[in-house]
Parts: structure tokens; C-alpha cells; sequence
């Protein structure tokens, strides 16, 4: 129970890695509210029935508006918010796209997703966490942004942005006691990318062979990395990136 007495927010959270971080950090006594733009209420209601506190809410994190609602949601039920996962993301839809064939409109849906909405969160939260003098936001990267990845270059780029938003923000909030970190997946058998079959006839096998640890990383290889960087085991932790891949990559 390291997390009693805290909130979390974690977006993307209604099913797959996000499900997967709201029940863990819900397991650890957090108050969870699980932010997504479908099934936020059934799992918040799947959390309760186990005996959490938990609210869902339909959030789309590019905006504005909606992400306002969340946090207004969050500071009316629960009364405060500690603690930020940003992990909504554009990613078990994706094609294997050559470049030169990308459109900017689909450029501009990842960015607005992936990473302006990150931002927008972290906006949204901030004030709350400034307030109460105390903070953990905990991004979710990508191993591809430090190895590159072809036939992705928008979403690589997007996750390449939030590692520069991690440290930048990391030192703008860090005399209000609020850290800032982020975590950057290899590639994971989630709930999500198992719907993904010729994405992950792609990358799979090639990802398992470029680790230390040569097999295949699941979501419960990533909970326990976001439930350390929530708790006051990293209080003395900001502006990192972990990697969780198996050893693929090393920086």
C-alpha cells in the first residue's frame, strides 16, 4: 500500500499497458481515474467491484475541454491529484507506412494525440500539483525514439518529443517538489498490439532478438517501473527515462 491516500489519473488506461498501470497503481492504494475514449467507466467499474477507489472517464486527451473536465473530475471526487500517467497514445492502429506516403493529416493526429496531449495534460495537472507543493508525472516513450524505427516516422517522432518534454518539464517543476519521468517500452504483447497481427508479424521477432534478455516483454514487465516512479522510492528521481525492453537499448 505505498500509494495509500494518493490519486492517480492514467490516460489510455481503459485497456491494455493502461489497464494494466491503473491496477497496479490501484493495488498499491491509489485512488485511480482512468481516463480513455472508450471503456474508461467498465474498467474503473472492474476496479471497484475488486475493492478500489476508481471513477472513469470518456477523455479524449487532445482537448482541451475534455482534459479540463478530467481534472475538475478528478479534484471534485477525490479532492486532489498526485499522480499522472500520460499514456494515451495513437499506437495499436498503426500501418507500417514508407515516409514519402505519410500525410500530414496523419501526422497531425499522432502529434495531437501522442504528444500535445501529453502536454495538455501536463497543463491541466500541474496547477493542482504546484498547490499542494507535490508531484509525480510519469510519460510514456518508446524504445523506437532512441533506435529509430522505419515505416513509423511520425509516431517515432512523437515519442521522441515526449522525452524532450520529460526533461524539460522535470526542470520547470521541480521546486514544487513535482517530478518528472518517463518510461520507454520495447515491444510489448499487450492487449492492444495482439490486435495489431500484421504489426506484430513485423517487429516482433526482431525485437526479441536485439535484447539482452531475449524474450518477449508482456505488461506486467511494465507496472512495476511506473509504481516506482509514483511512490517516494524516486522521490530523489526526475528528468530520467527508463528503459523497459529487455536490455535493447542502453542510454
Amino acid at each position: 500500500m505505498k500509494l495509500k491516500d494518493r490519486v492517480a489519473i492514467v490516460t489510455g488506461g481503459g485497456s491494455s499497458i493502461g489497464l494494466a498501470i491503473a491496477r497496479r497503481l490501484a493495488a498499491d492504494g491509489a485512488s485511480v481515474v482512468i481516463a480513455d475514449i472508450a471503456g474508461a467507466e467498465a474498467a474503473a467499474e472492474s476496479l471497484e467491484n475488486s475493492g478500489h477507489r476508481a471513477l472513469g472517464l470518456q477523455t479524449d486527451v487532445s482537448s482541451e475541454a475534455e482534459v479540463q473536465r478530467m481534472m475538475d473530475a478528478t479534484v471534485d471526487r477525490f479532492g486532489k491529484a498526485d499522480i499522472l500517467v500520460n499514456n494515451a497514445a495513437i499506437s495499436k492502429s498503426l500501418k507500417m507506412t514508407p515516409f514519402e506516403q505519410l500525410t500530414v493529416s496523419e501526422w497531425r493526429r499522432i502529434l495531437e494525440v501522442n504528444t500535445i496531449g501529453t502536454f495538455i495534460c501536463c497543463r491541466a495537472a500541474a496547477p493542482h500539483m504546484r498547490a499542494q507543493k507535490y508531484g509525480r508525472i510519469i510519460n510514456v516513450s518508446s524504445g523506437t525514439a532512441f533506435k529509430g524505427a522505419p515505416l513509423m516516422m511520425h509516431y517515432v517522432a512523437s515519442k521522441g518529443a515526449i522525452i524532450s518534454i520529460t526533461r524539460s518539464l522535470a526542470r520547470e517543476l521541480g521546486m514544487d517538489n513535482i517530478t518528472v519521468n518517463a518510461i520507454s517500452p520495447g515491444y510489448i504483447l499487450s492487449a492492444g498490439n495482439y490486435e495489431n497481427p500484421e504489426f506484430m508479424e513485423a517487429v516482433r521477432s526482431a525485437a526479441v532478438a536485439s535484447r539482452a534478455l531475449p524474450r518477449d516483454g508482456y505488461e506486467i514487465d511494465i507496472v512495476g517501473s511506473v509504481s516506482f516512479l509514483a511512490s517516494e522510492d524516486a522521490a530523489f528521481i526526475t528528468g530520467q527515462i527508463l528503459a523497459i525492453d529487455g536490455g535493447s537499448v542502453y542510454h
